[in-house]
């Protein structure tokens, strides 16, 4: 028997990478349920989630939570202390709090120490739980809780930690929206010049030092070849701006350089679809956007990500033939310049890259686990 309304509590970790797969599953359950679903979202307080998931109409609710440090120092020993005795119990208590009041039929974890007490406080009222691993290798915070899962969907299908009884390979779920970019508009939004290929350059939701650095020491010779769009983070916004201002002294030369902070969905679909080649960290999320648009790229994994995933990420998604993999152990701003242009001379390998992008894509990943949810619940 059908109920009258269903009501969803999703969780992760507060950061972009967790953020956006969760905006695509809501928009494909807002489809399938468009009157009868109250959503939520509990998690820690940070600049990005929040005023995404109120755009969608979802509630949020902050708790407090920590993060178990596996480097070992006086400072972080103390944060592990603070954090595991203190900020984990009490957020705990407050996903209890709101869970005792939501009721709800279902919470869906994206992983990351931010979703761990939305999740303990749901096991605790025997609430059915499903997670989503994003990475090549199970992360610390859901390798923890899948004994309290339902199912894990994972993106990669050789995710290394899960328990294979409750693994579902669905791919890491993109907002379909940015499929679909257009040309002309996109060329008027950017105010493009059109005379050189197009590179976008990507270093994540927060963007990334060590590639603006990159970018920075070779980027008049960038631009004798190239047109760039560079979403450089809005903590580096304002120094790379300076910079580049300072680098750049040609005015018809400066008009190919596109500086952003952090694009938004209008914007990002539009780079997509006129971008000639992709620069970009190896998140998974990341990934599976530039495959879906069917775009070749560059990968630059970054090296502290937990457990190295973001170089499995990329080497995963390098054997397919669609990307190439520099590490930044060994990369030096003209190395990484010369591999660039590399690419372009002649540009067949960019088309064989671009037609292997194919082979990893899975564009419907949100609503294939929308469809999950909207089975269980049903």
């Amino acid at each position: 028997m059908k109920k009258n309304s269903y009501k969803i509590i999703f969780s992760g970790g507060g950061t972009g990478g967790h953020t956006f797969p969760l905006i695509a599953i809501i928009r494909e359950l807002k489809e399938i349920f468009p009157e009868n679903l109250d959503i939520y979202y509990i998690g820690p307080k940070d600049n990005i989630t929040k005023p995404y998931m109120e755009e969608e109409g979802v509630k949020v609710k902050h708790v407090f939570t920590g993060k178990v440090r596996r480097y070992w120092d006086l400072k972080s020993s103390l944060q592990n202390i603070i954090d595991v005795l203190f900020k984990i119990p009490i957020g705990v208590i407050q996903s209890i709090f709101y869970i005792f009041f939501i009721s709800p039929d279902l919470v869906f974890s994206k992983g990351g120490y931010g979703s761990l007490p939305c999740v303990v406080a749901g096991r605790v009222f025997q609430v059915p739980v499903f997670l989503h691993e994003s990475d090549s290798i199970l992360g610390a915070a859901n390798n923890f809780l899948q004994r309290f899962s339902v199912e894990v969907f994972t993106s990669f299908s050789d995710t290394k930690k899960v328990d294979n009884n409750k693994m579902v390979v669905v791919g890491n779920p993109i907002r379909k929206e940015i499929l679909t970019g257009g040309r002309e508009e996109g060329e008027k939004m950017f105010n493009l010049q059109k005379e050189k290929p197009l590179l976008l350059i990507m270093g994540g939701s927060q963007g990334s030092e060590r590639i603006n650095d990159i970018i920075l020491h070779v980027l008049n010779e960038m631009l004798d070849y190239f047109e760039i769009i560079h979403q450089c983070g809005s903590q580096n916004h304002k120094h790379v701006s300076a910079e580049s201002n300072a680098i750049i002294t040609d005015k018809e030369i400066k008009k190919g350089y596109h500086l952003y902070s952090l694009l938004n969905e209008e914007q990002i679909r539009h780079a997509y679809k006129l971008s000639d080649l992709i620069i970009s960290r190896a998140g998974s999320g990341s990934i599976f956007e530039i495959a879906a648009v069917g775009k070749p790229s560059i990968l630059l994994p970054l090296p502290e990500s937990a457990q190295n995933h973001q170089a499995r990420n990329a080497y995963f998604y390098s054997r397919t033939g669609a990307a190439i993999v520099l590490e930044e152990e060994n990369l030096t701003p003209h190395f990484f310049l010369d591999r660039v242009k590399g690419l372009f001379s002649p540009p067949l390998q960019l088309k064989a890259m671009k037609d292997n992008t194919g082979i990893f894509a899975k564009p419907r990943a949100g609503k294939v686990v929308a469809s999950y949810i909207k089975e269980y619940l049903i």
